[in-house]
């Protein structure tokens, strides 16, 4: 038999016995009692929505608001029967609050008490309401933007799946929460209304009550039911008044990485020129009238405090470099000359990195791990999904600061030579207009670092209002890691040297010792090998099936010594790689070679002794360029990467006539498509 925690059920044995004190008439002893323990859920319910980071820490908040409300309206109506049956009395709780707060004078309390309620109502409840229904319609509203931003994570290979599966339960969750807060702020507006008729209920009901049971005069019995009504009233009051401020607190929370009083004191008190300026403002108060000893003690404390928040931060503050292009002391100087006088630290300088990435000053925040940065978790995120996709493993990015670019420039390099450099904003969005809603965001303008789009920076601010408009919104670290990623793709040929190589086929030896031994190098060499791979990645085509392409080299080497007709071997052999990399749904959409343009082209063919090369006339080429350009022109609207289909004897050259003047079209031949593909022609290239 399973053991049954008692906990368990504690909240459904709470809930039936508020539901029964509706009912059951309470001693006044108990009512006390009940009336300490509102008062000290009231403040545990505050102080936690005061200490959690992000409203989804406390999601059972709207479930607790309506338990705490009928709890409140049931000691309410068992009150008002102790104060309408006992002459007043509802227990040393009421009694203590209401003579607490009239003092003696029956008008002062009650007005007290009036303003205390209004103040619930009109301005915590009523803002906390609104609050909470403009947060549920905004968080409904930005779904499907958050949905899609968590897709393209996962279809880069930012997330995994399971992280994928997290964020959309937690958008879901929030959506849920904000949702359930428009609805539940209903339960404490109702809860100040019915207040103020319990109130009016028991001060007329005890009055009539006091006749008729001759209590004394009118006055007497005036001054003992408005102790009791004011002193039942705060009761239910003040419990009610820190559950609406906890209210407003929760649905004004935004996510943050710390508590409310960290973040206050860390927001609020970050500017300590501030402090100084306002105290000296509020010093100018005495020349008006205002208290000199009140004012004095208020504008010393603060000055104080702004003075010594800038002694630590200049405490804290790093010791500056030398300024680019100042005089370097003479120590330096020597130390720099005795340590190249070692020959081994001067070859070290002829060493570069294969990956490197130089960023302007602005930047730093989002490659420093130490500021919050996460950048080198994503490039080692992409490191994964590149060797997944094309089997090869990404070598190491060096990160560098540099004073030679501007402030929001990055630069990347390839064995120390820059291939590509961007712009990136840090505190800005970049937003991608959809292709069919009208630009209405003001932005910067600029264009996407990787695929050349026009796009605009834009600030904190609107993020909200672009998502609403059918913006993607892309925040700077992964505008920086998609075009790496995509400069890194277009050269990931460059990057495969030959240690590269002897790691892949370490690799392979673990799972099939027999294809390597058998292959490398009795029948190809590792250089070989490697040209064939750089052919297969510079086209995009994956390596990771690097046991087929060994094979494939193991059958044509031996009588095939051209590097080229390897590759187009292999790529044959990889057919189904090929085909579902270039394929959509089983189809292909190609513009296909005319015959007699094939028929020129391997008519032009001359065989020498490392290979083959193309001798065509300038006039032919002119012309198959002139056809390609206009038929593959006539499609881009329709197809994105026109892919070119001919036959395979004369793909490889008419793919390195393309290159010269469109470079990465895609060229293949039937013999790389799989059976299954359904070929759609959209067009032919003829002379």
């Amino acid at each position: 038999m399973r053991h049954m925690n008692p906990f368990n059920n504690m909240v459904s044995v709470f809930l039936l016995g508020v539901i029964a004190l509706i009912i059951i008439p309470l001693p006044p002893v108990m009512l006390d009692f009940m009336f300490v323990l509102n008062l000290m859920i009231s403040f545990i319910i505050l102080l936690t929505t005061l200490y959690i980071k992000e409203s989804l820490e406390f999601s059972i908040y709207p479930s607790i608001l309506l338990i705490t409300t009928l709890f409140r309206l049931a000691l309410n109506i068992s009150s008002t029967r102790n104060i309408l049956l006992k002459n007043g009395y509802a227990g040393e709780v009421v009694a203590t609050f209401g003579n607490f707060v009239i003092g003696g004078n029956l008008v002062v309390g009650l007005v007290v008490f009036l303003i205390i309620v209004l103040v619930q109502f009109i301005v915590i409840t009523k803002g906390s309401e609104r609050v909470a229904e403009v947060s549920a319609r905004f968080t409904l509203d930005a779904m499907p933007g958050k949905q899609m931003a968590i897709d393209a994570d996962l279809s880069s290979g930012l997330i995994n799946e399971e992280q994928a599966r997290i964020r959309r339960s937690k958008i879901q969750r929030e959506a849920d929460f904000f949702g359930a807060m428009d609805g539940a702020s209903k339960f404490v507006k109702g809860d100040a209304i019915i207040s103020l008729i319990v109130t009016f209920v028991n001060l007329i009901g005890g009055v009539i009550m006091g006749f008729m049971n001759h209590l004394g005069t009118f006055g007497e019995i005036m001054q003992v039911y408005s102790i009791a009504t004011v002193g039942d009233g705060l009761m239910s009051q003040i419990p009610a008044l820190l559950i609406s401020v906890a209210t407003g607190m929760i649905v004004t929370r935004s996510a943050s990485e710390a508590d409310l009083s960290t973040d206050v004191l860390r927001q609020l008190f970050s500017q300590p020129v501030v402090l100084i300026i306002g105290s000296a403002a509020l010093m100018m108060l005495c020349f008006i009238g205002f208290p000199v000893p009140q004012v004095m003690i208020i504008s010393l404390v603060m000055m104080g405090l702004g003075i010594l928040m800038i002694v630590r931060q200049r405490q804290a503050a790093p010791v500056p470099a030398e300024a680019e292009g100042g005089l370097v002391p003479e120590e330096e100087i020597t130390s720099e000359a005795s340590y190249y006088k070692n020959i081994d630290n001067v070859y070290n300088l002829l060493n570069v990195e294969q990956i490197e990435m130089e960023f302007g000053y602005s930047l730093i925040p989002l490659v420093d791990e130490s500021s919050g940065g996460n950048f080198m978790d994503r490039v080692v995120m992409f490191r994964k999904q590149f060797a997944l996709e094309m089997g090869m493993v990404v070598p190491s990015i060096c990160l560098k600061d540099s004073g030679q670019l501007n402030p929001n420039q990055y630069a990347i390099k390839f064995k120390g030579e820059i291939v590509a450099t961007g712009d990136v904003l840090v505190d800005h969005f970049l937003a991608l207009a959809p292709g069919d809603v009208e630009d209405t965001i003001d932005g910067i303008e600029t264009v996407e670092p990787a695929f050349g789009i026009p796009a605009k920076w834009i600030s904190e601010d609107k993020k909200m209002k672009a998502e609403l408009s059918g913006y993607t919104l892309i925040d700077p670290t992964s505008v920086i890691i998609t075009h790496l990623s995509e400069v890194i793709k277009a050269h990931a040929y460059e990057l495969l040297n030959r240690q590269e190589v002897n790691n892949m086929l370490t690799n392979l030896r673990k799972v099939n010792e027999t294809i390597v031994a058998d292959t490398i190098p009795a029948i190809v060499s590792v250089s070989e090998l490697q040209k064939v791979l750089c052919n297969l990645l510079r086209e995009g085509v994956p390596v990771r099936d690097l046991e087929t392409i060994l094979e494939t080299l193991a059958d044509y080497a031996m009588t095939v010594k051209d590097a080229d007709m390897l590759t187009e071997y292999v790529r044959q052999a990889l057919k189904r790689t090929i085909s579902h990399k270039f394929a959509e749904a089983g189809q292909l959409k190609v513009v296909s070679l005319d015959a007699n343009i094939e028929n020129q082209i391997m008519a032009s063919v001359k065989k020498v002794d490392n290979g083959s090369y193309l001798a065509l006339d300038p006039k032919t080429i002119q012309a198959i360029i002139t056809s390609t350009t206009r038929e593959v022109n006539k499609i881009r609207d329709l197809v994105p990467a026109p892919i070119i289909l001919t036959s395979p004897i004369v793909r490889i050259y008419f793919k390195k006539l393309v290159d010269q003047f469109y470079p990465n079209t895609v060229v293949l031949s039937f013999n790389e498509i799989e059976a299954d593909i359904q070929i759609q022609a959209l067009g032919n290239i003829t002379i």
